[in-house]
């Protein structure tokens, strides 16, 4: 995951956060050009309470405990840009600062529902169209449309193409790591910005799972038959990450091809060639997570 905070247009702070089996770091570059990290211990919610990591339960589970820590990994960039925004001493938000910002997330996260789920529901009802499947493929077709067009629209901001930045280093980090060379600038900057794993696929995988399970659901004519759809959000989170677990294993090497392609490709709209301080940063997160030794110099919390 990679962030990017703007406070006051005085500090902006980017950065990117890495997981391991057992940690999860955020390497951070500071206004002072240096790179501030925090690496935390981190059991996965799926380990720690064995019915989470049941089959079809997981995959919902993993995505939320996915949205916690990029909160984390957003709160302490925030910290840190607010920090050196009025000082060069790095403090923790007071209270007002993380309300805000969770405050921000909430909105964004009802943003999201409006956009990618009420949106296609209210087009697929305007076209009149009485039967359920027709019904459901038109609000389908709608919902990806939006999903693409929105990646499409916020390309075009500058602050988000640097996000986009950090994330093809993440990859180039994380394809060094696979293919057993040095972590360091030099070997990861010649891999490619688009990762087969990707988080991007997923999203992808997500958009049509839902379609094919909301197929089964029939016309919602009802408020409450617009609220079961949003019951069935946990389960097409399970479904797409069982499907992507499937699509990594011998057995799914068929999946694999049919889902890696589409992905890939999305991931020109989600990735950039970043420059050699974004690897870098990328690096001491990765360091980080692996509890690593001999990378960036870092400052570290």
């Amino acid at each position: 995951m990679s962030t990017r905070m703007n406070v006051g247009g005085q500090a902006v702070i980017e950065g990117v956060m890495m997981r391991s089996p057992d940690s999860v770091a955020v390497a951070v570059r500071k206004p002072d050009g240096g790179i501030r990290v925090r690496c935390r211990p981190h059991v996965p919610w799926t380990k720690r309470v064995r019915p989470l990591g049941w089959p079809f339960i997981r995959g919902g589970v993993i995505l939320i405990e996915s949205l916690v820590l990029g909160f984390r990994a957003l709160e302490y960039s925030s910290e840190t840009a607010m920090a050196y925004a009025s000082k060069p001493d790095p403090k923790p938000a007071g209270p007002a600062e993380k309300w805000l910002m969770a405050g921000t997330l909430a909105f964004s996260f009802a943003a999201g529902l409006l956009l990618f789920f009420y949106l296609p529901l209210l087009v697929a009802g305007w076209t009149g169209v009485e039967s359920g499947w027709a019904f459901n493929l038109v609000d389908g077709a709608v919902r990806l449309a939006v999903f693409l067009a929105y990646l499409v629209l916020i390309r075009q901001w500058k602050d988000i193409r640097r996000v986009f930045e950090y994330h093809g280093a993440e990859h180039k980090s994380i394809f060094a790591f696979e293919s057993g060379k040095p972590l360091d600038v030099e070997s990861a900057r010649p891999f490619s910005v688009r990762h087969p794993r990707c988080g991007t696929s997923f999203l992808l995988t997500v958009v049509w799972v839902s379609i094919l399970v909301f197929l089964f659901l029939g016309r919602p004519d009802t408020v409450g038959d617009r609220l079961v759809r949003l019951l069935f959000l946990p389960v097409i989170g399970g479904l797409s990450y069982e499907i992507i677990r499937l699509a990594s294993t011998p057995a799914g090497e068929w999946l694999s091809k049919t889902l890696v392609a589409p992905g890939v490709w999305l991931q020109r709209l989600t990735t950039d060639e970043p420059d050699d301080g974004q690897i870098e940063v990328a690096l001491a997160a990765l360091h980080a997570a692996l509890g690593r030794t001999g990378g960036p110099a870092v400052e570290t919390d």
